[in-house]
C-alpha cells in the first residue's frame, strides 16, 4: 500500500476534471450509481443536488466518456454572461419570456455544433440540407472559429439582424427558402423568433446515430455584481426553455436514432425558486435527485462508504486483488468513540460521517486536510492514521472554516456579506451552547435584534421573524431539531437526511430541542458554555 503523503486523493472540485490530464483520474475514482442510468433516461430535464453532492461529477464523467452512447458536453455560465442578459434586456426591453426564447437558441447552437463535430464530419448531413444550410451561417458568422461556450452563443442572439440574414442567405442558396425576408434591428423578437424556427426546423430534419446531452452549470452561483431578481429572472428564463424544449419540441423529433436533451443542475432550494408548474411531478419524473444518505448501522454497504474506498483503493498496485472496504480499512483502522454498534470490521468510518453532510466533498475535504496535517506534523511516515490525528485541533478548526465557507457560498446567492456577518454574530447570543431550547433559541433571536438596532444596521430577510431564521438555519444545515418517542428515544431531524423526491423543502419543527452541525461548532465558536456581561 502507498504511503499516505503518496496518496492522490483527487479535487474537491469536479471542475477540474474536465482538464484532460485529470479525465483518466476521475474515470478510475467515479461510481457509477443508479443516479447515473436515471440521468441518461430522455425524461430527465434536472440534476438536482446540494452542494458538494456530485451534480458536476455527473456531467463532467457523462462529458468525458460516451457513457449510455450519449454524447454529452457541460457549459458553464459565468459572470460575463449575466451582465449581457441585464445589458440586453435593457437594450431590448425583454420580459421573462424573451428571456426563455433567448436560452432556446443558444441551446440550440450550442447542440448543432455538438452535433456537426461528433456526427456531421464525414459528410454526414449532405443529405440533411436545412441543417448544412444552418451550419454554413453559423459559420460564416464565427469566420470558421466557432467556440463552443455561452458568452459565444449569447452574441449571436445578441446580433440577431446579422444573423437572420445570414441564415435567410444560406436557406436561399441551398434552396430551402425561395423569398427574400427584410429584417430590422428594431424588431428583435421577431428576427430572434426566425432564429428559433431555422434551429428548429433543422434540427427537426436529422436522423442521428447518437443521444447528444447539453448539460448546464453554474446557476447556483450568484456573481455580488448582478442584483437578486435581475438574476432570477434569467435562470427562471433558462428553466423555462430547458423544459420546454425537452418536452415540446425534442421529442417531436421523428425517425431518429438519437435524441436531444439539455440538463440543468440546480440546488434543491434554487429549484424552488424557478415558478416552474406542478414542481412535485416535476422533481419526481423528470429529475435526479443526488442522496448519498446512509447510517451508521448500514455504512459500509452505501454508496458514500464505496466512492470513498474507491478514492484509496485505485491507485494501489494490488487494486484488483482488494475488495471493497480493504483500503480504508488500511488506512483508517481504528473504531470510531461512543459506538452502540459493535462491527466485525473497524468502525472509523462513522467518524467521518458524523462530522459530513453525507456529501462526497466533504469527505474528500476531510482525507485531504488529515493527509495535510499528518505529513506537517506525524514523526512515523509509514504509519496509517488513528482516531487522535480525526481530533487533531488543527484539523477540525480547517474543517470547521470549510463548512462554515460552504454555507457562505450557499448564502451569496441571495445576500450579500454584510447579512452573512450579522448571520454569524447571531450565534454569540447562544452563550456557547450547541444544544438549545426553543425558548433558548428565541431569547437569543430578541438579543441579536437588539443588537442589530443599537448598531442601525438594519435586520436581514432571512431573520425576518424567528420561525423565519430558524427554518433557513435549517435549510442550511446548520441545526438540526431533535423530537423524542413515547417510549423515550431521541429522533434526530437534518434537512439533508430528510430531503426525499417527495418532500424537496423539509420544514423545521417549532417548540423541539435543536443542535448545531458538529463539525460546524468550532467555526461557530460553541460547544463551550460563555458568560455575557462582566467578569
Amino acid at each position: 500500500m502507498l504511503k499516505i503523503e503518496d496518496l492522490n486523493l483527487g479535487f474537491s472540485d469536479a471542475e477540474n476534471y474536465k482538464r484532460r490530464e485529470n479525465k483518466d483520474l476521475l474515470n478510475h475514482l467515479f461510481l457509477r450509481t443508479p443516479s447515473l442510468e436515471k440521468l441518461c433516461s430522455p425524461s430527465t430535464t434536472f440534476l438536482v443536488g446540494e452542494k458538494g453532492t456530485g451534480k458536476t461529477a455527473y456531467a463532467v464523467y457523462m462529458s468525458n466518456s460516451s457513457y449510455g452512447d450519449n454524447v454529452s458536453s457541460l457549459r458553464y455560465i459565468r459572470e460575463t454572461e449575466y451582465q449581457k442578459f441585464i445589458t440586453l434586456k435593457n437594450e431590448k426591453h425583454l420580459d421573462l419570456s424573451d428571456y426563455s426564447s433567448i436560452w432556446k437558441v443558444i441551446i440550440y447552437l450550442l447542440l448543432s455544433e455538438q452535433i456537426y463535430q461528433s456526427e456531421g464530419k464525414e459528410g454526414l448531413f449532405k443529405r440533411f440540407s436545412k441543417f448544412q444550410a444552418l451550419h454554413d451561417a453559423i459559420q460564416e458568422y464565427y469566420f470558421h472559429a466557432f467556440s463552443p461556450e455561452i458568452i459565444h452563443a449569447l452574441q449571436f442572439v445578441r446580433e440577431s439582424k446579422i444573423v437572420a440574414e445570414l441564415l435567410s442567405k444560406h436557406a436561399k442558396v441551398k434552396g430551402e427558402q425561395t423569398e427574400t425576408i427584410a429584417f430590422s434591428e428594431s424588431r428583435f423578437q421577431t428576427n430572434l423568433l426566425y432564429i428559433q424556427k431555422n434551429f428548429e426546423q433543422a434540427i427537426s430534419s436529422l436522423k442521428l446515430e447518437k443521444s447528444h446531452i447539453l448539460f448546464i452549470d453554474g446557476i447556483d452561483i450568484r456573481p455580488s455584481t448582478i442584483p437578486f431578481e435581475e438574476y432570477l429572472d434569467c435562470i427562471k428564463g433558462l428553466a423555462n426553455a430547458v423544459w420546454e424544449i425537452n418536452n415540446d419540441f425534442f421529442p417531436s423529433i421523428r425517425d431518429s436514432k438519437g435524441r436531444l436533451r439539455a440538463v440543468l443542475l440546480v440546488r434543491p432550494d434554487i429549484f424552488s425558486l424557478l415558478g416552474l408548474q406542478n414542481q412535485n411531478t416535476k422533481i419526481r419524473d423528470n429529475s435526479v435527485l443526488l442522496d448519498w444518505s446512509t447510517d451508521y448501522k448500514a455504512h459500509r454497504s452505501s454508496d458514500l462508504f464505496s466512492v470513498t474506498d474507491q478514492i484509496l483503493k485505485h491507485q494501489q498496485k494490488e487494486a484488483k486483488k482488494l475488495n471493497i472496504g480493504d483500503s480504508w480499512d488500511y488506512y483508517f483502522p481504528f473504531d470510531t468513540p461512543n459506538l452502540m454498534t459493535q462491527f466485525e470490521k473497524p468502525s472509523s468510518f462513522v467518524s467521518f460521517l458524523r462530522f459530513a453532510l453525507y456529501r462526497p466533498r466533504d469527505i474528500v475535504t476531510m482525507l485531504s486536510m488529515l493527509q495535510e496535517t499528518f505529513v506537517k506534523t506525524s514523526q512515523d511516515k509509514n504509519r496509517s492514521f488513528s482516531q487522535d490525528d480525526f481530533e487533531q485541533s488543527t484539523f477540525r478548526r480547517n474543517y470547521a472554516d470549510y463548512l462554515i465557507g460552504e454555507v457562505k457560498d450557499q448564502l451569496a446567492f441571495y445576500y450579500g456579506d454584510d447579512e452573512y456577518e450579522n448571520f454569524l454574530k447571531f450565534f454569540e447570543f447562544l452563550d456557547g451552547k450547541n444544544k438549545f431550547t426553543y425558548e433558548e433559541y428565541i431569547k437569543a433571536f430578541e438579543d441579536h435584534q437588539n443588537y442589530l438596532s443599537q448598531v442601525n444596521d438594519k435586520t436581514p430577510r432571512f431573520m425576518a421573524t424567528p420561525p423565519d431564521f430558524l427554518q433557513f438555519l435549517y435549510d442550511l444545515n446548520v441545526i438540526s431539531f431533535i423530537e423524542r418517542t413515547e417510549e423515550g428515544k431521541t429522533h434526530i431531524h437534518w434537512c439533508f437526511r430528510e430531503r426525499t423526491y417527495s418532500n424537496i423543502s423539509p420544514k423545521v419543527k417549532l417548540g423541539e430541542t435543536y443542535e448545531i452541525f458538529y463539525g460546524m461548532s468550532k467555526a461557530l465558536n460553541t460547544g463551550k458554555k460563555l458568560y455575557r456581561g462582566k467578569a
